[in-house]
């Protein structure tokens, strides 16, 4: 994902891209097409580019390990220079152009957000009820027919605080 920025003059800008996640070397879990648009705006010495990409995935449920198909969202926002400062500046959100780049590469930046927007626990819904510990059924379907553990006498006053808070 190329954007030729030589030609631009100031102002707002608008581009979409759209194709295959493995042009963007991404694989599992992520499936199909990527939709990425960007709004750009140029001043003087400095591009300010806004981008969102969507995508299609498909997990496991860390619960109930169901496969289960989700949108990945992400979202960045990145300021590029054309004037390199004299300090060493490690800004995370900028990005330092050379006086002759006539084109801004975001392919690598669309990447990395799409892998970091992947959920650490991730669910098939929110209120998944997962397996059964014993008998391995999915809690999601239907109650199983496993008979409650016997609680150990040392912690029924606690369980008895909890059913009074509930």
């Amino acid at each position: 994902m190329k954007i030729k920025i030589s030609s631009l003059t100031d102002g707002a800008y608008e581009y979409r891209f759209e194709d295959d996640v493995k042009k963007l070397d991404l694989e599992q879990p992520f499936v199909g097409k990527y939709i990425t648009k960007v709004n750009l705006s140029k001043y003087l010495n400095q591009i300010i580019l806004e981008a969102s990409t969507t995508v299609g995935a498909e997990f496991e449920c860390d619960r109930c390990v169901k496969i289960y198909s989700a949108q990945i969202e992400s979202r960045y926002k990145m300021v590029y220079l054309h004037d390199q400062p004299e300090g060493d500046d490690d800004s995370v959100d900028v990005t330092y152009l050379t006086k002759d780049a006539d084109k801004i590469d975001i392919t690598d930046d669309v990447r990395d957000y799409l892998l970091l927007a992947v959920p650490i626990k991730k669910l098939c819904k929110e209120d998944c009820k997962g397996l059964c510990p014993r008998c391995g059924k999915n809690l999601n379907d239907g109650q199983c027919s496993c008979k409650p553990e016997e609680v150990d006498a040392r912690w029924k006053p606690l369980l008895e605080l909890k059913n009074k808070l509930n």
